[in-house]
């Protein structure tokens, strides 16, 4: 008897030496695993959250009339879902510890990671023309206010820009006396969109008045067909703003280039950290299945 209880207890010393690696390593897997679920569920909540933003930007009965906000509220919807559908593959890949769906999140994150390098790199090096190209949309859209009363979201989104950015114009206000539909046969006083009237330093009630009723404030879409046909314009003689949208344009940028940079940097530190998480435990998966396999 004492023979048979001793050789088991020999013969587990060499088999109990590789137990505290295997036990390393599948805690740092467990760990890595409970980390990308816990960050792809924080960025699927924030994706719900975003979506929901959009869509009741969408409905707001105050935002029907405006065209950017439209547009803005359907970008938020989309990139909403697609945060949604990107962090639920990372969540259940992670979770369930399936192969096929950490490879698809990888595949798609270095996707997403390579188009902003490579839109960077086109930003950086084709510069000049894409300064151009807004340049010639930008007076294309000017020279066409309101000459069509069915497209006016680009009209209204200039019209925004100019408001935001306290400018009038992309060189200057003059860029506005050549418009057809801004010019009075009645007059020949020369007149630009209220957008680009500054309030903050004037006194005449009664040009506010007109500007608060609006594109800025008018509910509904009975309202956005009357403003096709009544355009809101101030006298050039009036307090309007004096800079052109280019330069105001460049200082926004000059100005918010460090936030700009941050956010681009971290955005794609992230991506890089989900993907090498995603792609070690997608590759480690296999080696831990064999280990179990075997000593089952």
């Amino acid at each position: 008897m004492e023979t048979w209880e001793g050789l088991p207890a020999v013969s587990l010393v060499p088999t109990d030496s590789k137990a505290p690696q295997m036990s390393a390593q599948d805690r740092c897997l467990s760990l890595i695993k409970y980390l990308l679920f816990v960050f792809n569920l924080f960025f699927f909540v924030l994706g719900g959250l975003i979506f929901c933003f959009g869509i009741w930007i969408l409905i707001d009965k105050t935002s029907l009339s405006f065209m950017p906000l439209q547009i803005w509220s359907k970008a938020l919807a989309i990139l909403g879902i697609l945060t949604m559908g990107l962090a639920l593959l990372g969540c259940v890949g992670a979770l369930k510890e399936l192969p096929c769906l950490l490879g698809l999140y990888f595949g798609i994150l270095l996707l997403l990671f390579a188009t902003q390098i490579t839109l960077g790199i086109l930003i950086s090096t084709q510069g000049g023309r894409l300064k151009r190209r807004v340049k010639d949309i930008v007076l294309e859209t000017i020279q066409n206010y309101r000459t069509n009363p069915e497209q006016t979201g680009a009209e209204e989104s200039w019209d925004f820009v100019q408001f935001q950015l306290r400018c009038c114009g992309w060189f200057s206000p003059q860029d506005w006396y050549r418009v057809p539909s801004l010019s009075s046969n009645e007059s020949a006083a020369r007149h630009v969109p209220c957008s680009c009237y500054n309030s903050s330093g004037a006194n005449d009630s009664a040009t506010l008045e007109k500007i608060s009723s609006s594109q800025f404030s008018r509910p509904g879409p009975l309202a956005r067909q009357r403003h096709s046909t009544d355009r809101c314009v101030v006298p050039a003689n009036a307090y309007i703003y004096s800079e052109g949208c280019e330069r105001s344009l460049e200082k926004w940028l000059h100005n918010n280039l460090i936030s700009i940079v941050g956010i681009c940097l971290g955005v794609g530190l992230l991506e890089l950290s989900f993907m090498t998480l995603s792609i070690f435990l997608c590759r480690n998966l296999d080696h831990v299945y064999d280990r179990l396999a075997r000593y089952r």
